[in-house]
């Protein structure tokens, strides 16, 4: 009777405690049970810690050389006489994850004056990372961030935007008028994602000492013809 008395109020005390606590109360005829070989029973170890997060790895793992990322053809055409046809490589502490490189052309064209061409060619590659994300998502964050400063162009005027069809995974074109030096320049930027890499492609051009200025429909084409480019540039660098 007395044994039965005190499993009872074990019980009860039991009862009195916070659900999560529960597991932690026993009874007196559990406590004090012994192995075979005379030693007390006690709970294996439980493991402790948890794995560290993962993210889907990076798809694309290199980039092309961005000055070669757009064709020797299609430099002649939007760059005519330009000094450079190898372009100007922008200096990067990581070829594999950024690159950069531009073309300038002065073309004089007698008393019809002279028509500038500026041309630039941007890489950037993301890698996946558990604190920030997959590359993709990353790369889909960067690919916003350069629309809208493109958008945001210090004292551009006539700003317009629009969708690129069929140029990687998303591609945008942002177009745009600045006036320099006393030349009105017509800026054309577009932008490409695809995968967890984003190309940016600005183009501009202007009409100098009395030339016209040249028609932004025909540079946005141009420019997104060297977009499309170098999106096939870094599918060939990953192949």
């Amino acid at each position: 009777m007395h044994r039965s008395a005190k499993r009872l109020a074990s019980l009860l005390a039991c009862a009195a405690v916070p659900v999560m606590l529960v597991a932690g109360c026993s009874s007196d005829d559990d406590s004090g049970k012994k192995d075979s070989g005379g030693a007390s029973k006690s709970a294996s170890p439980s493991k402790s810690g948890s794995s560290s997060p993962s993210v889907t790895p990076a798809k694309l793992k290199k980039l092309p050389n961005p000055c070669q990322a757009v064709t020797k053809d299609t430099i002649k055409k939007l760059v005519p006489k330009t000094k450079n046809e190898a372009g100007e490589q922008g200096k990067s502490s990581d070829a594999m994850t950024r690159g950069f490189c531009s073309w300038t052309s002065s073309d004089a064209q007698g008393v019809d004056g002279t028509q500038y061409r500026w041309l630039d060619v941007g890489l950037q590659r993301y890698d996946s990372d558990p604190t920030l994300g997959t590359g993709e998502k990353r790369a889909t964050d960067f690919y916003k961030k350069q629309i809208d400063t493109a958008k945001a162009t210090q004292d551009a005027k006539n700003t317009k935007t629009g969708a690129v069809d069929g140029n990687g995974d998303e591609s945008s074109w942002i177009t745009y008028d600045l006036k320099k030096d006393g030349s009105d320049f017509k800026n054309q930027t577009v932008v490409a994602r695809t995968a967890n890499v984003v190309v940016t492609v600005n183009y501009n051009g202007a009409g100098m000492a009395g030339a016209d200025a040249p028609d932004p429909s025909d540079l946005l084409k141009a420019a997104e013809t060297a977009a499309k480019e170098a999106v096939a540039a870094v599918g060939k660098a990953n192949q």
